[in-house]
């Protein structure tokens, strides 16, 4: 948590932006698994509460009065049983004083605050709820059904909580550089275990480990996969083979709540194969245009899509793809091998924000996606770059066996595509390189001080001294 000044500089500037009305902010509350006692699902605070009330504890609400000029935390104290079972933590007032609220109240008030409000025709701004105990919450509020909740949510809010935690201060920078170094303990960690025989689960199992074992978790399911293809391949009972390329996408969130996502593709046996180096080469030299291009004023979707021609021009140069490039990837004819964006924005979400709907957090009216295209409809991120601004850089090459067949029978593309080459590839799997970027006043840079091995040359040798 950072200091009280923090939170109550962050609420006096939402107040600013949103202009007038009340503004709820909600916390989580417990997940059990598959009973209620068992809390096997880690708790973890909402990031838009973490951000401007800073507490952790389940079961709280932020009220934000902006005509009034007040801020309230609604929260019941925990009883005697829950201190039996899990120890005694701060009242709801402790909390309150220590992120600057002078005001608190008990949960059953807050219906009467939303009574009031509504009685008086003001507005109350929330933003669209993703867990259904809260979606039931509001109902019970304020008589929003849930299946209305998403459109009833207040655009002036979802805008100004975006327009804030876009741009990452300086303290938020510090502490994506903590869960940095813990992922990048987290990858050197798989790449030192990893050798035929083992399964995915145990290296996956072990990665998972070292974020816990920091005090921290993971800021996402752990991929460990041999089927690089797909792009979310989690862990199975699969046993590492020789001459297959394993995939490893994973993240570190600190304790404070800012998160890492780095992926990395390396030999099972530790020495890549000329076929796999030419492949990879590719999405090297794409991940690397990367930061070269990457700073202020740039749009995002620019460079996304200029990483779709280098990727199509070379893939040309091995035979694999055809015709002219600039129509190759208006057709997108890439997405056969790309079909995910180049990256999206990071912070106390490792997707940060998603949840208020992708087209407002990576986009605006001069960068809207095509969502009609395969590929560039999974576009997370195309906005001008800002200072502050945190993205992944993550392109990819892919060879999805169902992806070709279907392609291959409809004919799509197939003035771009040279589909009995491409056929030979089907037992290839796929490649990432994902970075974290922070945009500088000047250009970008990594996040993190000590870079995960990426470069060929330099991953066979820390596999092979390791």
């Amino acid at each position: 948590m950072f200091n009280k000044e923090t939170y109550i500089r962050r609420r006096d500037e939402l107040k600013k932006l949103v202009g007038k009305g009340i503004i709820l902010i909600f916390g989580n509350n417990e997940s059990p698994c598959n009973y209620p006692a068992n809390a096997y699902y880690p708790f973890r605070q909402d990031s838009s509460f973490l951000y401007f009330f800073g507490q952790k504890r389940d079961g709280l609400v932020g009220v934000i009065d902006i005509d009034n000029n007040c801020d309230m935390l609604i929260g019941d104290d925990i009883d005697i049983e829950d201190i039996v079972w899990y120890g005694s933590v701060d009242s709801v007032k402790d909390m309150a004083e220590q992120v600057g609220v002078s005001k608190t109240a008990p949960m059953a008030h807050l219906k009467e605050i939303c009574d009031e409000a509504k009685a008086k025709g003001r507005r109350i701004h929330f933003l669209p709820p993703y867990r259904h105990d809260i979606k039931i919450q509001i109902m019970d509020l304020l008589g929003i059904h849930p299946s209305e909740q998403k459109e009833a949510a207040s655009m002036d809010l979802i805008m100004s909580v975006i327009k804030m935690r876009s741009a990452k201060e300086q303290q938020e920078i510090e502490e994506l550089e903590r869960a940095a170094v813990i992922g990048y303990k987290m990858h050197t960690t798989a790449m030192r275990l990893t050798k035929p025989g083992l399964t995915e689960k145990y290296i996956g199992g072990q990665v998972d480990g070292i974020a816990y074992s920091y005090g921290a978790m993971p800021s996402f399911a752990t991929i460990f996969t041999q089927h690089g293809e797909i792009m979310h391949g989690n862990p199975s009972m699969s046993v590492l083979e020789d001459g297959k390329l394993a995939l490893c996408d994973c993240g570190a969130e600190t304790i404070n709540h800012y998160c890492s996502d780095n992926t990395r593709t390396f030999p099972v046996n530790g020495k890549f194969t000329q076929r796999q180096l030419e492949i990879y080469s590719i999405v090297e030299a794409c991940h690397d245009y990367v930061l070269e291009v990457a700073k202020p004023g740039v749009k995002y979707m620019d460079v996304h899509f200029a990483v779709c021609r280098l990727m199509t021009e070379r893939l040309k140069e091995l035979g694999l793809m055809k015709g002219d490039t600039e129509e190759a990837v208006r057709a997108g004819a890439h997405a056969m091998f790309l079909p995910h964006g180049l990256g999206h924005m990071m912070g106390m979400d490792v997707h940060d924000m998603e949840g208020f709907d992708q087209r407002y957090v990576g986009f605006d009216e001069e960068t809207r996606p095509n969502l009609e295209q395969f590929g560039t409809n999974a576009l997370r991120m195309g906005r001008r770059l800002e200072e502050g601004f945190v993205v992944t850089d993550e392109p990819g090459i892919y060879f999805i066996p169902a992806l070709i067949d279907e392609w291959r029978a409809k004919g799509h593309c197939a003035d771009f595509l040279c589909f009995d080459k491409i056929e030979t590839y089907k037992d290839f799997g796929g490649i990432r390189i994902e970075d974290d970027v922070l945009i500088t006043k000047d250009g970008c840079r990594f996040i993190g001080k000590d870079r995960i091995p990426y470069h060929p040359a330099e991953m066979e040798e820390f596999m092979k001294n390791n």
